[in-house]
């Protein structure tokens, strides 16, 4: 929370509110859909996506969650019967 300003004081700044929270917002959304750190990386605006990576790595779905869904996936699909003509 953003402490009130005394008196002739302006309200002080804080990334945790703000602009600052929804960037870190946006960034997670994408991320959770499923966008690339390249791509998130020009939508923020950072000249290096490496920075975006270590910034959000923690907001990545693991590679062991995506493994362990594609291959899921493949064996639904190998066991569902062919469809009529």
């Amino acid at each position: 929370m953003i402490p009130k300003p005394g008196p002739g004081e302006k309200y002080k700044e804080s990334r945790e509110d703000g602009m600052h929270a929804l960037r870190h917002f946006y960034a997670s959304v994408l991320l959770d859909a499923g966008e690339s750190i390249k791509a998130l990386s020009t939508y923020l605006g950072h000249s290096d996506p490496g920075f975006t990576l270590r910034t959000y790595t923690h907001l990545m779905p693991s590679s062991e969650t995506r493994t362990r869904q594609a291959v899921d996936s493949m064996f639904r699909k190998a066991r569902k019967p062919p469809t009529a003509p």
